[in-house]
């Protein structure tokens, strides 16, 4: 029993001692002409200053690498860069010490595809690598726009439109001003046709017995 207890105690420091990098994302997915930020954090001190920081990152794709980024001791080392990533590589140096490496790539490519592998080194505490896989897909190609016609080729045809809506708009106006009066006129008539029938028989109902018998007669004869 006490043995087991100077073995923990023992190794207690030497696992608490592990110099730990990680990435924060182990997979990522661009097109082609965007930019991503690749991440990766590593156990620090209070005491970490930049200079004991050095790292060395680096693209892997079917048998060939090529550099993407290089500190060593906490200076940026642009003559290692590979001609692929020049200027188009940005890293932020205020997080550095805090234990999180950020690179910015820009503009990407097709061919920059492939695992990132990045070995960080910090002094005295040790060193480790993690690596992630970007894929970069080629950019849908935009349909061919229709050239846009020009006003002056415009212009008749909206000419022409009008002309065709005045014409339909004074033939349907046109129509239903006949129909309207014809409608007039046989109201009319038959407004007329009704006085004069009603005046008939008023005038029938008011003759005498005598002069009824005498129209009578004479419709006989």
């Amino acid at each position: 029993m006490i043995f087991l207890i100077l073995l923990l105690l023992f190794l207690t420091p030497c696992v608490s001692g592990i110099f730990v990098v990680n990435v924060t994302q182990t997979s990522y997915q661009a097109e082609e002409n965007q930019n991503i930020t690749l991440e990766w954090t590593f156990s620090t001190r209070r005491e970490t200053s930049l200079r004991s920081i050095s790292t060395f990152c680096q693209l892997f794709t079917e048998g060939r690498y090529s550099v993407l980024f290089h500190l060593h001791q906490g200076v940026e080392s642009p003559e290692s860069q590979d001609p692929q990533f020049a200027g188009r590589v940005q890293w932020d140096k205020d997080v550095l010490t805090e234990g999180q490496l950020t690179l910015h790539v820009s503009r990407l490519r097709t061919n920059d595809s492939g695992f990132y592998v990045c070995d960080i080194l910090v002094r005295p505490d040790g060193s480790n690598s993690r690596r992630c896989w970007l894929n970069v897909t080629a950019a849908e190609e935009l349909e061919p726009q229709r050239p846009s016609e020009s006003p002056q080729a415009e212009s008749p045809r909206r000419l022409w439109l009008i002309v065709v809506i005045t014409t339909l708009i004074l033939f349907v106006v046109s129509m239903a001003c006949i129909v309207l009066i014809r409608f007039k006129r046989r109201t009319y008539n038959a407004a007329i046709q009704m006085e004069s029938s009603s005046e008939e028989q008023t005038i029938r109902t008011n003759m005498s017995p005598s002069e009824s018998e005498h129209e009578v007669r004479l419709s006989n004869i």
